[in-house]
C-alpha cells in the first residue's frame, strides 16, 4: 500500500483486516480519484474487492450474499468499502463490465492472492467489444450530470475524461490504463493537467461557468473517439468464456470447505 500514507494507509489496512475476517478476498483494490490519477488530500477511498465464497456455502440451502457494502466515516477518513463475489464478477467481466475489469488488472492493489494472478492471466482473453457499452453508458451518466448542474465540479468532468479515454484506449489496444493521466496526452487532452492541479487542491473545486462551456463543447468528440474506437477495435466482438468457467470450477473444488 505503499500508494497510500499517513492516516489513509492505516485506515485501508483496518477496513482490510475487518472485512477480511468475514469473507475471503481474492482481491481489494483502490479505486476512484486516487486510481483515476488526480486524488485530493480529502478524497475518500474507494476500496473495491472480489471474494470467493465458501463453496459449501454454495451447495447449501442458504443462499449466500453476493455484494457487501460499507461506508463511513473512520478516524477522520471516509472509505466506500464493496466486494461482490467471485461468480457474478466473472460474469460481469465476460459482459464487459469494467468495473470488475479494473479491479482484477488495476494498478492500485490494497490486497492480493495466488489465486488473483491466475485471474488477471485470463482476463485478456476475456475481454471484447462489450466493454464499449460500460465506459459510454457511465461517461454518458456523469456528462449529464456535469452539463446538469448549476454549479459544476472539476471532478465531474474529470470523470467523463477519465472513463471515456479509458474505454477508447482499451478498444484500441487490448491495455487497461486507468489513470487519467497515462491517457490524456495521446489522445489530445493534455490540457486537462489544469483541471487536475485544480482537483488536487480540494475535492469539490468548481468550474467557472466559461470553463465549463469550453469544455462542454469538447466532449462530442470525445464520445465520437469512444465510438470510433468500438468500430475499429482490436478486442474481439465475442469471447469463449469455457477458460474462466473452468478455473472457477477449479477454485471451487481446492478449497470447497474453506
Amino acid at each position: 500500500m505503499e500508494f497510500l500514507h499517513g492516516k489513509q494507509r492505516e485506515v485501508a489496512a483496518r477496513v482490510l483486516a475487518e472485512e477480511g475476517t468475514k469473507r475471503h478476498h481474492l482481491v481489494m483494490a483502490l479505486s476512484g480519484s486516487h486510481a483515476y490519477g488526480f486524488p485530493s488530500a480529502d478524497s475518500d477511498l474507494d476500496l473495491k474487492a472480489v471474494h470467493i465464497e465458501r463453496t459449501t456455502r454454495l451447495l447449501g440451502l442458504g443462499v449466500p450474499t453476493d455484494g457487501f457494502n460499507r461506508l463511513e466515516v473512520i478516524d477522520g477518513v471516509e472509505i466506500d468499502y464493496t466486494s461482490n463475489e467471485l461468480r457474478g464478477v466473472l460474469a460481469g467481466i465476460l459482459a464487459g463490465n469494467g468495473n470488475y475489469i479494473e479491479r482484477i488488472l488495476g494498478a492500485l492493489l490494497v490486497h492480493t492472492t495466488p489465486e488473483l494472478d491466475e485471474l488477471a492471466a485470463l482476463v485478456p482473453a476475456a475481454l471484447s467489444r462489450r466493454v464499449h457499452r460500460h465506459y459510454r453508458g457511465f461517461a454518458t451518466s456523469q456528462r449529464k450530470a456535469f452539463e446538469a448542474a448549476e454549479t459544476p465540479t472539476v471532478k465531474k468532468l474529470l470523470y467523463v475524461l477519465r472513463t471515456a479515454l479509458t474505454g477508447v484506449h482499451l478498444l484500441r489496444s487490448a491495455e487497461l490504463r486507468v489513470d487519467l493521466t497515462d491517457n490524456m496526452d495521446e489522445y489530445g487532452f493534455g490540457d486537462a493537467r489544469q483541471l487536475i492541479e485544480m482537483k488536487k487542491q480540494h475535492e469539490r473545486t468548481t468550474l467557472a461557468e466559461v470553463d465549463r462551456d469550453a469544455w462542454a463543447k469538447r466532449l462530442d468528440g470525445l464520445f465520437a473517439m469512444l465510438d470510433e474506437a468500438r468500430d475499429h477495435s482490436v478486442l474481439p466482438i465475442d469471447i469463449d468464456a469455457t477458460e474462466l468457467e473452468r478455473w472457477l470450477i477449479d477454485v471451487r473444488m481446492r478449497e470447497p470447505f474453506r
